[in-house]
Formats: C-alpha cells, sequence, structure tokens
C-alpha cells in the first residue's frame, strides 16, 4: 500500500469543523496553521531514490506493508534518530529495504523539490490582512535543518513547531495544544492546512478547524469563503 496508512476518507479544500472544532464554526479566523511537507514545499521521497533504484524497487520502498517506510518516518517524526529509523526497518523488513532506507536519509535534501503553487503569495497576502501565520509539521529532527536551510518560506511563518524537536506529532492532540500555546493563540481563532486527513481529524478534535489542502485556487477560495479577508482569484 502507497501512502500514509490509516488515512480517512475526506474531502479537500473543504473547511472542516468536527468534533470539539463544532463550537468554532462560523467564529472569525484570525491565525492560520500551515503543515510544511506538500503544503508550503514539496516533498517526494521517489525523487531521492530514482538515481539508484529501479522503479520495482522505489515502488516496494513506497509500500509500507512491503518496507514499513512511513511507519519509520512516523516513528522518526516522533523524536526517534536516523539510526533508529534505519534499525527500525531492518528489524522489521531486512535488506534491501534497510540500506535503502538509510540512503533516503543521508539523500533526504533531494526529496524536497520546490515551493509549493501560490504558498509564497497565500503568505503574504495573510500577513498583509493582519492574519498570524504559523507551522506545524511533523518533522525528523536533524532533517528539519534542511528545509529550515534551504526553504526562506518557512522563515516568513511567525513561528514553528515541529514534531522531532518536541517529541510529539500529529495527529495527536497534545502536540495541536503545545503549538497553540507556544504561538499564545486561540484554537476557535484558528484554521490548520495540511495535506493529510488524519491530521485534520486531530486538529478538529484539538478544536480547531481544518482544511485538507489540494489546490491553491480553491483553498484561497475556501478561506475567503470563510471569511478570511484576502484578494480572490481573478476570473
Amino acid at each position: 500500500m502507497k501512502g500514509w496508512p490509516g488515512e480517512p476518507q475526506m474531502a479537500y479544500d473543504e473547511l472542516m469543523a468536527r468534533d470539539a472544532a463544532a463550537t468554532a464554526e462560523g467564529e472569525p479566523i484570525t491565525q492560520v496553521i500551515f503543515d510544511f511537507g506538500n503544503v508550503l514545499l514539496y516533498w517526494n521521497p521517489e525523487a531521492v531514490m530514482i538515481p539508484r533504484y529501479s522503479q520495482r524497487l522505489v515502488d516496494g520502498f513506497l509500500d509500507n506493508d512491503i518496507s514499513s517506510f512511513y511507519d519509520a518516518n512516523d516513528l522518526m517524526d516522533a523524536g526517534a534518530s536516523l539510526e533508529e529509523g534505519v534499525a527500525y526497518v531492518r528489524e522489521r523488513k531486512g535488506e534491501p529495504w534497510a540500506s535503502m532506507m538509510r540512503y533516503y536519509v543521508d539523500n533526504f535534501r533531494d526529496s524536497l523539490t520546490g515551493v509549493v503553487t501560490g504558498a509564497r503569495v497565500l503568505i503574504d497576502d495573510l500577513h498583509a490582512a493582519g492574519i498570524g501565520v504559523w507551522g506545524l509539521s511533523n518533522w525528523q529532527q536533524d532533517l528539519y535543518h534542511i528545509a529550515d536551510r534551504d526553504c526562506d518560506l518557512l522563515g516568513m511563518l511567525d513561528g514553528k513547531v515541529v514534531s522531532g524537536q518536541v517529541r510529539m506529532r500529529k495527529p495527536n492532540r497534545d502536540i495541536y495544544e503545545y503549538a497553540l500555546h507556544s504561538f499564545g493563540i486561540r484554537a476557535r481563532d484558528s484554521v490548520f492546512i495540511d495535506d493529510k486527513a488524519m491530521n485534520i481529524v486531530g486538529a478538529n478534535q484539538a478544536g480547531i478547524r481544518g482544511i485538507r489542502f489540494r489546490d491553491p485556487r480553491k483553498l484561497r477560495a475556501c478561506l475567503i469563503a470563510a471569511g478570511v479577508p484576502i484578494p480572490p482569484v481573478r476570473d
């Protein structure tokens, strides 16, 4: 199975206010919290592997049932070291997957393939509208500096919480509550944007409305429909 295991069904680019977030429905949004990977900057692990491995092996590596790649990522995002991530794959799946995991983490920077379309302008527009702009991302602590160094977009945020640094990770409720406290903002004033449905569920359980991101135009329209005063896409 390719992709993150356990993803629930959820629409893209629609405002979700379920569970504890239902009480915030209709409240003004004054704070926007972004995930990083595939929301602000493109993350494509396949791009790392293509130079050294056949498509058959790459497909196997990105199938969690075969390689435990995504399980290892979850472990590292929660605070485990790179060595512990590689050992996790070795213990559960053996070779060639452990060697591929080692190659992946050693060449991680090649997985970051650019700024997501529209992200820079959206952050600029939110700032111009007086909206707080924050970051909350699952990221292994020893790999995060690569993104922070190479992507100046992250420096445009008012504050960031990175899972591996605080040893908590989405979709668990504690990291959302930690981020709110760290940023000094309220759940009911906020919306969280992530490409993974499970993380929107987690945000809702922490009282934060959420949007599962796919399309930059539709995301902008969704924010405008929720009352965020940013310029629309011209037609």
